[in-house]
């Protein structure tokens, strides 16, 4: 097999397995441009959040904070499970975000309060296309986790080698450089324009 046939082939079958990931990036960009018009589908007054645990707790805060740790306390004592982050937004809280594609759930720890709020976010379009555009890491203890973080990555390689292999076809057919440079270098320069400028 010529080196040629080799690119072309290999163009060809990163594109069709590219496809599916494409349309998820292209259509969940959307919901990130125009925020307030998908948020206009869902101003009905129904709350985002539905409380489902108001409650006492006690949990020890270290002076050195393992945030992730105490993130997987609170879930195990609370019965709560899934994919979670852990942070401190204010001295006196500790905030537990858990999430999949089609839920989540906003834990809050009021330190100087020992008190556990749990809320439960309704289901919207929008949420769970940003959700799935900006999912991805290694931090998660599961394997289909890291299985979803191994495969973005190989996203991420092959859309690098589809533009590689475009790039070479591109330049093996000598009349339609000029084309080529055009489009390259329009794409170039609005980048730039929005880099300096944004």
């Amino acid at each position: 097999m010529s080196v040629n046939l080799l690119v072309r082939r290999t163009h060809l079958y990163l594109a069709m397995f590219l496809l599916p990931w494409f349309l998820v990036y292209g259509v969940s960009s959307l919901p990130f441009s125009h925020g307030q018009f998908f948020k206009g589908f869902y101003d009905d007054g129904t709350p985002d959040w539905t409380v489902r645990i108001d409650r006492p707790y006690e949990l020890e805060i270290p002076p050195q904070d393992d945030l992730r740790s105490l993130g997987a306390q609170v879930l195990q004592d609370n019965g709560l499970e899934g994919a979670f982050g852990a942070y401190r937004s204010k001295p006196q809280q500790l905030d537990i975000y858990t999430f999949s594609f089609w839920k989540a759930t906003r834990i809050t720890y009021f330190v100087d309060q020992k008190r556990l709020l749990v809320e439960d976010q309704r289901f919207r379009w929008d949420h769970f296309l940003t959700g799935m555009h900006a999912r991805g890491g290694f931090e998660q203890e599961s394997l289909l986790h890291d299985a979803w973080g191994v495969v973005v990555d190989l996203v991420c390689l092959s859309i690098l080698t589809w533009v590689a292999t475009g790039i070479y076809m591109w330049w093996k057919i000598p009349h339609t450089r000029w084309w080529g440079y055009l489009a390259l270098g329009s794409g170039i320069v609005s980048y730039a324009m929005f880099l300096i400028g944004l």
